[in-house]
């Protein structure tokens, strides 16, 4: 009867902190959903995953600035808010979408102080300086304007949901709830980025996935796995014609560089025509 009742509920849009403190306030048991907007089925899988845990969801469209390690990267980020809000609306599944201003976020002109540890520094953190300082810095100020009892992520960038968890646990009461990758049938993993990609982009990235799937399954037979990795990253490079920044087997609770395939993920970071793309199997 819960959940069939929120089919009844009409998306109510904030686009101010007052409106935000005013519309959550009745709530104690909000999903909070976190985007940069360009949704899809990948974002409507957490929004889904919340409308069946907690009694309200709440989805942020906030393209943060602070994140961008590169001016060209933020400027040609694909945004398109009306469309957005027609999809999420469409879905009758979320009970409220906060739209913020820059001010929202940043009321003060106080400077972050949050430092990544050298430990840290791996994976994306090792190629884009400041990116996760910018991340952990907006979500810890979207968690306290939200307040919300859970927060959903994807597991597609594994290393953003592992450090915001680290960073927030002590910081506010919400559970980081990680969730499965959503792919597409080329088993290319859905992201905004994704939108860049012309047709040749996409079977390459497409070609890489696959292979990267069954190389991951494969590797547990396999002995010195490093050397294997090195040979495999030389060989999508020279068939596909693209750069790999990274192909790195880690632990999934500690991020550190992992021998054996049980109890780890698959991380690569690569271009397609300049174009930056992440996953992990």
């Amino acid at each position: 009867m819960f959940y069939l009742s929120k089919f009844l509920i009409q998306m109510k849009i904030i686009l101010n902190n007052n409106s935000l403190y005013k519309a959550l306030r009745p709530f104690n048991d909000v999903g909070f959903v976190p985007t940069m907007g360009s949704i899809h089925e990948g974002h409507i899988s957490l929004i889904e995953r919340s409308n069946r845990t907690c009694k309200k969801t709440i989805v942020s469209i906030f393209v943060n600035p602070k994140q961008f390690n590169n001016k060209k990267d933020f400027k040609n980020y694909p945004t398109n808010i009306k469309k957005d809000i027609k999809i999420l609306k469409k879905t009758k599944k979320v009970d409220f979408l906060y739209i913020p201003k820059f001010k929202d976020i940043y009321n003060n002109n106080k400077k972050s102080n949050i430092k990544i540890a050298n430990k840290d520094k791996i994976l994306c953190a090792k190629y884009r300086k400041g990116h996760f300082e910018g991340v952990l810095d907006v979500m810890g100020r979207l968690t306290n304007l939200v307040n919300p009892k859970k927060i959903f992520m994807g597991k597609k960038d594994y290393q953003q949901y592992f450090l915001i968890k680290n960073y927030l646990k002590n910081k506010c009461k919400a559970s980081i709830i990680p969730c499965k990758t959503i792919r597409n049938k080329s088993k290319i993993a859905l992201s905004s980025r994704n939108n860049h990609l012309d047709l040749n982009g996409i079977k390459k990235a497409s070609f890489l996935s696959k292979n990267l799937i069954k190389f991951k399954r494969n590797l547990a037979n396999r002995k010195k796995i490093k050397q294997n990795l090195k040979i495999q990253m030389k060989y999508f490079e020279k068939f596909l014609k693209i750069k790999i920044e990274y192909l790195e087997l880690r632990s999934i609770k500690n991020l550190k560089i992992s021998n054996t395939v049980k109890g780890s993920r698959l991380f690569v970071a690569y271009y397609i025509d300049n174009i930056r793309l992440i996953d992990n199997f």
